[in-house]
């Protein structure tokens, strides 16, 4: 059986040390609407983190 990841919004943020806090929450609130939150450091900027929504 193979698992469909959809990307459903991208934003950039500005960075913040409590951030990843916020996409836990999201995570552990909403995994059972199939819904998946990510975040990662823009390569270019460490300034700028991109925060990502899927449907899984």
């Amino acid at each position: 059986m193979e698992s469909k990841i959809q990307v459903l919004s991208t934003v950039r943020v500005q960075n913040s040390p409590d951030l990843y806090k916020l996409v836990d929450s999201l995570n552990r609130t909403l995994k059972k609407q199939d819904l998946m939150f990510g975040l990662a450091l823009d390569e270019n900027d460490k300034d700028v983190a991109i925060f990502t929504i899927y449907r899984t």
